[in-house]
């Protein structure tokens, strides 16, 4: 399972955790960043990626089409990067859980 990290997140986040995501990227990677949230969107389902991002755009774009994509929202104010990764860390068995459920399309971490 891949994540796409958003642009409201730190690019160095794939690397970090790419023992528990392996083929992770930020769409800074993918020529997506600057790009409207319907881009990052189409190419995140075409491509394979469950979305991590703290922008509720895409929480609203989940309910109105569905997926793929899935959504990981991080529902949360500032935090330091190491803050993220020991969330993302911690929520790993529920973020693998919502790549494998056919029915859930976004699961919300605050």
């Amino acid at each position: 399972m891949k994540l796409l990290f958003d642009e409201n997140l730190s690019p160095k986040l794939p690397r970090l955790l790419a023992i528990l995501f392996p083929g992770s990227a930020h769409v800074r990677e993918c020529g997506l960043l600057g790009q409207p949230d319907e881009d990052v969107w189409e190419y995140a389902g075409a491509n394979g990626f469950v979305i991590l991002s703290k922008d509720s755009d895409f929480q609203q774009r989940s309910l109105l089409y569905g997926h793929p994509p899935k959504l990981v929202w991080l529902r949360f104010g500032n935090c330091t990067q190491q803050q993220l990764v020991q969330l993302i860390t911690t929520h790993e068995p529920d973020i693998h859980a919502l790549d494998g459920d056919p029915f859930e399309s976004v699961l919300v971490l605050s």
